[in-house]
């Protein structure tokens, strides 16, 4: 997903972190900030977005789970599909450019 503009930090990479930082579980070193995520989201409506998305979902998701203590193991396994499924609407994406 990219709306085709040139930003500082890419689209992929924001979305990559985009749990993470809704999380407030960005590592500052080595890795993209919260306040370059912020510009970017400002900038990228398309990525803001799937923020909107993946908040909405993740409150969702708290408010009928959130008594219950995730495994790991799911939790893995959920951002594994997601990551699948992310890649998968990239090369769609690609594919029909």
């Amino acid at each position: 997903m990219s709306c085709g503009k040139p930003h500082e930090t890419p689209c992929t990479e924001v979305l990559a972190l985009v749990y993470d930082y809704i999380d407030g579980e960005l590592g500052e070193i080595g890795e993209v900030s919260y306040t370059q995520i912020r510009q970017h989201l400002d900038e990228c409506g398309p990525c803001l977005r799937e923020y909107g998305l993946e908040e909405l979902v993740k409150k969702l998701v708290q408010k009928c789970c959130g008594h219950d203590e995730v495994p790991g193991e799911l939790r893995t396994k959920v951002l594994a599909r997601i990551a699948a499924v992310r890649a998968e609407i990239e090369i769609t994406e690609v594919v029909a450019e």
